[in-house]
């Protein structure tokens, strides 16, 4: 699952961060309540949410810096 994210396009990308920041704020209403069947999970959606921050910020800043080299 670590890698599995470096081949989505950068939408993709953004729409999967999305999609697992809804499901992370799910989980934790569901921590509270106590309906949780792992409590691993809450790490684990943490760690892939960070994942693809990560990506998302280098793609910003390899366009950033593409942008500045085109100009001059």
């Amino acid at each position: 699952m670590k890698n599995s994210f470096k081949n989505l396009t950068f939408p993709e990308i953004k729409a999967k961060r999305d999609e697992l920041n809804r499901k992370y704020l799910e989980l934790r209403f569901q921590l509270v309540v106590g309906h949780v069947e792992n409590p691993l999970q809450k790490r684990i959606m943490r760690r892939q949410i960070a994942r693809l921050n990560t990506l998302i910020s280098q793609h910003e800043l390899a366009a950033a810096s593409s942008k500045l080299l085109a100009k001059e």
